[in-house]
């Protein structure tokens, strides 16, 4: 049995100890959760079914914003809960599956510690305290970790989830060129013969509103570039996700080395760091950017953050973090230029 073999078998078994004699297991997804966390969760799902008596729920905080991201939930037909509707204190357990405990993008207490956290991203404080952890920083995706376990145990994986799998480490890695370990080339190759390759085109190609273009033509109209850096604002925003994919696009644009993109829904300001850069980190950009009154995280090439504004969502108070968010990031980059030349005329 090779080392990872190993390793695998011994954090299944840790994991069933830990939900020996549970009856009800609540899966945490983050806020506004995105194809790798909606795979994930329904793996583990899947995976602690066979534990046997164990009922799961799956939940998030936010909507599912990407059109790409509803179709995938309309595909595996989820009933998904909004986790402010439920009490987490009526279930046996809790897990976290691609976010971790108090870090501000998960609407779970913050007294209420989860007892299972699986995740790719770097680990945080209040996670060493849980009764099980399996945290892998340098894996691409979380659907990578699970499908491990889904391979340790001898689980038959149906096209449903192997479709969302094989999708969730699409999105989290771009198709396996972004931050992308060995692990996660495996199980990519193990389970594209298993996915519905027609129903992936489906979801890769899930029809648009009108609203998401007027949104880019709003980012794009704000978009600043300073050198080799791009900072853009969607202003007020239904669907938060559009901050990520605006950050997507633009670090495409050539001769761009780092991207930030703001905006605010719901009381709170959020934003999104892209960076190709060898010598910056995004996550630890990000952390400066939050400062001491906001949160965040994320991995070297990819992260974001937010910052609460108190329920206070005047022009004037978003007009003002705005610009603290903007000149955070110019100080994190190394912009001197205090205005840059705008990138649609």
């Amino acid at each position: 049995m090779t080392s990872k073999a190993l390793r695998n078998a011994s954090k299944l078994s840790r994991l069933k100890e830990c939900l020996q004699n549970k009856r009800t297991l609540l899966i945490v997804m983050q806020n506004f959760p995105d194809p790798d966390a909606i795979a994930s969760a329904v793996g583990l799902r899947s995976l602690v079914k066979t534990f046997g008596g164990i009922q799961c729920s799956l939940a998030h905080g936010g909507t599912i914003g990407r059109a790409e991201n509803r179709a995938l939930a309309k595909y595996l037909k989820l009933n998904l809960h909004p986790l402010e509707e439920l009490q987490t204190h009526r279930y046996d357990a809790i897990a976290m599956v691609d976010a971790q405990p108090r870090t501000g993008n998960t609407m779970l207490p913050a007294h209420a510690l989860p007892d299972i956290v699986i995740d790719h991203h770097p680990i945080r404080k209040a996670t060493r305290s849980c009764c099980f952890t399996d945290v892998r920083g340098t894996y691409g995706s979380t659907s990578t970790i699970i499908h491990e376990y889904l391979q340790q145990a001898g689980i038959e994986i149906k096209t449903d989830l192997a479709t969302a799998l094989l999708y969730g480490i699409r999105s989290d890695t771009q198709d396996l060129g972004r931050e992308t370990s060995r692990a996660d080339i495996d199980a990519y190759l193990a389970l594209y013969p298993l996915a519905n390759k027609r129903m992936l085109s489906r979801i890769l190609n899930a029809p648009i509103p009108v609203s998401y273009f007027q949104l880019f033509a709003r980012a794009l109209e704000s978009a600043e570039v300073c050198g080799s850096a791009v900072l853009a604002t969607v202003d007020e925003t239904d669907n938060p996700d559009m901050i990520g994919e605006v950050a997507d696009l633009l670090i495409r644009k050539e001769d761009t080395e780092s991207v930030i993109c703001c905006g605010y829904h719901e009381g709170k300001a959020l934003f999104s760091i892209r960076t190709t850069s060898t010598q910056l980190n995004a996550g630890r950009m990000a952390r400066q950017v939050a400062g001491p009154k906001g949160t965040a995280g994320g991995h070297k090439g990819f992260a974001g953050g937010q910052i609460s504004m108190k329920n206070d969502a005047s022009e004037k108070t978003w007009n003002e973090i705005s610009q603290s968010i903007s000149e955070r990031f110019k100080m994190a980059v190394k912009v001197s230029q205090l205005t840059g030349e705008k990138l649609v005329p």
